[in-house]
């Protein structure tokens, strides 16, 4: 069937809202285990045409490319996107010579006919129903920076580095891998090294800024300007707000910002950072560019002789996830993948004041998270796997995960409100919570050129 207008695609698509899977499958792609996901029962099954994997967008009479995916909701209400949204294939051989605008991404996806379904594990897949359908056109200010994101990896590409591209590179738009297995590889135009295959995709913090502007009607503040996102990065719009206040105490950057100054409390930091960006008041993750971008911020205090105070926690470890799922798709790896690390550094003075040294936007380097993180990762696997043991010393219970030593960048050790504060571990041990963490080393070497 041809859709002659928006209005009556966006109609069909509508139809959709609150049926399950099963409900709408008419060739039981669900009941046969036929490949292809969700989105090709509706491509086949609702819009009634041929699953495809053609060039143009899937309605390319009015230019729409349909997407089906999903979100899930978070223990504290809020819901996220459970993945990335897969986009075309990158043909390297071919991406090289066109623009932005004869790009491949471009033609295919500048409309998306997005239809959202809950994730629910409690659920059977074919009773996931759909819960909401919008047509979505990139945000101006998006749009200038996914354009940005797309020269990078073309960039990338011409300088013979497909093979060396990684998600952590940009913003919003990412090269993710896309294939079976690592062996699913391609030529590249500027060398003989062949590359994992990869996709566009929009990424997992972006796609979860749309679900919560259109599902739950939040809203983010930007702290550009369409004209400043046009002239410069997100990097360098950061610098240029913070440069004016290094060398200030946080009580001078509390007084010049008209915030009370209170360094206990922990919203402090925060309010300085939203208020030197502009947008007083803004929580931080309401922050548009931060949102979108997956950018969380870190504050660092640094001792007199430049070492972090102490080392740098994350995220509890879940044990019984961690032996189930595989190095592509696990927490540690992908939080790496695709987070970036605003680091907001102080520095103790011989006044025993904390001074603003400057900040550091950071994300991992590919070769440290498929050498040095799989690594830890594959170690906490073993250790719990054949049983975490314990040993009463004079400092308290001592565990043989991981320790500082292990490889000079992760290391596990608690993180809970006290010591009766437990986990299970998959062998039903009890375990005081622990949590990921980056050795203050590490993180001083990061931090050798802050400004």
């Amino acid at each position: 069937m041809l859709y002659k207008t928006e209005t009556e695609l966006m109609k069909k698509a509508q139809e959709a809202i609150g049926k399950t899977f099963n409900e709408i499958d008419q060739h039981d792609r669900l009941g046969k285990g036929q490949k292809g996901g969700f989105g090709h029962i509706i491509e086949e099954s609702h819009f009634g045409y041929e699953i495809n994997s053609n060039a143009e967008p899937d309605f390319k009479e009015l230019g729409i490319e349909l997407k089906v995916t999903a979100f899930k909701k978070n223990k504290n209400g809020t819901i996220s996107a459970k993945e990335r949204l897969v986009l075309n294939i990158i043909n390297y051989m071919e991406e090289v010579c066109e623009q932005f605008e004869t790009s491949s991404f471009w033609r295919k996806n500048q409309k998306l006919l997005l239809m959202f379904y809950e994730w629910q594990t409690e659920l059977e897949r074919g009773e996931f129903h759909i819960i909401e359908t919008i047509l979505y056109k990139y945000p101006e200010e998006d749009l200038i920076i996914i354009k940005k994101d797309w020269e990078h990896i073309v960039n990338k590409i011409k300088a013979g580095e497909a093979h060396l591209l990684s998600e952590g590179d940009t913003q919003y738009l990412g090269a993710c891998t896309k294939g079976a297995n690592k062996s699913t590889v391609r030529q590249q135009p500027y060398s003989d090294i062949l590359a994992p295959q990869r996709a566009f995709s929009l990424k997992q913090s972006y796609m979860t800024s749309i679900m919560r502007e259109y599902i739950t009607k939040e809203k983010l503040t930007y702290f550009s300007s369409k004209k400043e996102l046009l002239e410069k990065t997100i990097e360098e719009l950061l610098y240029e707000r913070f440069v004016p206040y290094i060398g200030l105490t946080q009580k001078e950057m509390a007084a010049r910002l008209d915030v009370p100054y209170n360094s206990k409390n922990k919203a402090f930091i925060p309010k300085i950072i939203s208020s030197l960006l502009g947008v007083k008041g803004t929580k931080l993750d309401q922050i548009a560019e931060f949102a979108k971008a997956n950018i969380q911020f870190k504050t660092v205090q640094l001792k007199q002789s430049g070492i972090p105070k102490e080392h740098m926690s994350f995220v509890n470890i879940n044990f019984k996830q961690i032996v189930e799922e595989d190095w592509e798709d696990s927490y540690i790896r992908n939080y790496f993948l695709e987070t970036q690390l605003l680091f907001v550094v102080f520095q103790l003075n011989e006044q025993d004041e904390l001074v603003f040294k400057g900040i550091k936007l950071w994300h991992m380097p590919m070769e440290t998270i498929e050498n040095g993180v799989l690594g830890y990762w594959e170690e906490i696997r073993n250790v719990v796997n054949e049983g975490v043991q314990f040993e009463i010393t004079k400092r308290g219970i001592k565990n043989n995960l991981p320790d500082v030593k292990f490889n000079g960048i992760l290391h596990v050790r608690p993180k809970g409100r006290n010591a009766a504060d437990k986990t299970e571990l998959p062998d039903g041990q009890l375990i005081t919570k622990q949590s990921y963490w980056l050795n203050a080393e590490y993180v001083a070497n990061i931090l050798n050129e802050v400004r």
